[in-house]
């Protein structure tokens, strides 16, 4: 594998916040960038042309937009018709989880990467400020890298490609503070759940309070224009 190919990364690009700042930090760090977003036909599908803006900002070499529709399986709040959340984030596992999500985008994620001859994957997940979704825990990205080595030809003939998680342990306010630090637009990402018919962040479900709080905190303009605030 030659050195250009060692360079390129493939970032899963939600077009929301962290997926932004995990994409600009691997662009940081050299990698050429491979952007995948998935078309799950998710309830916040704006968030697909965040996508659109966020790849053209990070100077994708390509980006994927690959239609998965999980409205066949329901089970979510963002995939099936029950109401999102607007009462403040909990501690339980809220209804916008949907079902397997990281782990079936990170396998679609890991089949472009080794077609690529990309050796890294870029996710933004992190558990600090997050809402409790299973599959943004540290020991998920471990048992899946462990999978991984196992699962792809990459993996067998000793070279097996790396997930890089670099948010796990970043607060929102920290991640406010990269997206600033790398001259990343935060304005070009979308964070809502549930978007108003008029296209403005609703300011209430987990996602929306989560951002407005990560701004707060770190201290720095919040970019967003929000329906209502809590």
């Amino acid at each position: 594998m030659g050195a250009n190919e060692e360079k390129l990364a493939v970032v899963l690009l939600s077009g929301g916040l962290d997926s932004m700042v995990a994409g600009g930090m691997a662009r940081e760090a050299g990698y050429r960038v491979l952007a995948l977003s998935i078309d799950y036909n998710q309830r916040h599908r704006v968030e697909l042309d965040a996508a659109v803006r966020v790849a053209k900002a990070l100077d994708a070499t390509r980006h994927i937009v690959l239609p998965l529709d999980l409205t066949a399986f329901g089970g979510s709040a963002l995939t099936a018709d029950i109401a999102v959340p607007k009462d403040g984030v909990g501690t339980d596992i809220p209804v916008t989880y949907v079902p397997a999500r990281n782990t079936i985008f990170l396998s679609l994620t890991l089949g472009l990467a080794e077609v690529a001859g990309a050796r890294d994957i870029f996710i933004g997940v992190n558990a600090l400020d997050y809402s409790g979704y299973p599959d943004c825990r540290p020991e998920f990205i471990d048992a899946f890298q462990a999978m991984a080595a196992l699962a792809t030809k990459a993996g067998v003939e000793g070279h097996p490609i790396r997930i890089n998680a670099p948010l796990q342990h970043m607060s929102k306010a920290d991640i406010v503070r990269e997206a600033d630090r790398l001259g990343l637009d935060a304005g070009l990402s979308w964070s809502c759940y549930d978007p108003t018919p008029d296209g403005k962040h609703c300011g209430l479900c987990d996602s929306c309070r989560l951002r407005s709080k990560g701004f707060e905190e770190a201290g720095l303009p919040d970019p967003t224009v929000y329906a209502a605030r809590p």
